[in-house]
């Protein structure tokens, strides 16, 4: 990859290269969708139009010497998803269910995807990890952000959304569990909605080496984390009441999930805060890595 330096470093211009992007990237997975070939199975057309549009966005970040345009592309594509799905659901489906599942999916991706568009700086800026990933492995750069940066996030999202296609394969009325599902789901994106709040106020004053350790953040060290593993659990219990005897292929998308942030996303953090931040081993000591727990009194 050449410098992101070269890049447009307005915002709206490379906003705008996004979006462009994203439209051309959707309308290649609709066109094979709906005029390329047909496997037996749904799920697997969805996929494979999934992997299409990651393409698109592959090649455009590229074009653009930036991966961090495959980022919103995790909150954006779930929705389409489900809306496809629902379009050729099972003609017994159950739509007060699938209203209920969207309330929490819509609500998460727009909450997730708006913190995205304000957070990120332009194409002048990249993800921290993803320079890191290609340089661990310079003679295999290409296929390291192909599969490591675009591809296996695609992946794992459409693993986590196979419960939201149990919901339009099945006939059974909705229930209690799907208004346990809501108010997880909901309370999900209220908890990242906060700690991300907290989070950019805290940024505007912090001081060089300084750690967040009030609200949410003195409760967990990633309640942003833990509100989006609650979000898959949610959809997860959609699914479940949906479909509960075929629990076995809808629980790897969550399990995923869970093993991708405790395995790589909080340990790859906790390192570089250990690394920039000197006091960052006193949090560690004293708030929990991700289930929360009241502050301990100094």
């Amino acid at each position: 990859m050449t410098d992101t330096t070269t890049a447009p470093r307005s915002k709206g211009a490379s906003l705008a290269i996004v979006t462009g992007l994203y439209v051309v990237a959707i309308a290649a997975a609709a066109a094979w969708l709906y005029l390329g070939p047909d496997t037996a199975y749904l799920w697997l057309d969805a996929l494979i139009a999934d992997l299409v549009a990651t393409a698109v966005v592959f090649v455009g970040s590229r074009i653009v010497s930036n991966s961090s345009c495959y980022d919103a592309y995790w909150s954006v594509i779930p929705p389409l998803l489900a809306v496809y799905w629902w379009l050729e659901r099972d003609p017994g489906a159950d739509g007060v269910r699938f209203a209920l599942l969207s309330v929490v999916l819509w609500l998460w991706a727009i909450r997730l995807t708006a913190n995205w568009v304000y957070a990120w700086p332009g194409l002048h800026h990249e993800d921290w990890r993803y320079p890191m990933l290609r340089e661990k492995n310079p003679r295999v750069e290409m296929a390291v952000d192909l599969m490591g940066i675009h591809v296996f996030p695609t992946v794992q999202v459409f693993a986590a959304m196979l419960p939201v296609y149990a919901v339009t394969r099945s006939e059974r009325a909705w229930g209690w569990l799907d208004l346990v599902a809501l108010v997880v789901g909901v309370g999900a994106v209220a908890l990242q909605l906060a700690a991300d709040t907290q989070q950019h106020r805290f940024a505007r004053t912090k001081k060089p080496g300084e750690s967040l350790v009030t609200g949410l953040w003195a409760w967990s060290r990633h309640p942003n984390y833990l509100g989006e593993i609650l979000m898959w659990v949610s959809l997860l219990l959609f699914g479940l009441s949906a479909l509960p005897g075929q629990w076995w292929w809808q629980v790897i998308g969550v399990v995923g999930m869970v093993a991708m942030f405790l395995g790589a996303s909080i340990p790859m953090m906790e390192k570089r805060s250990l690394e920039r931040r000197p006091g960052y081993q006193d949090v560690i000591d004293s708030v929990p890595m991700l289930l929360p727990r009241p502050p301990r009194r100094s």
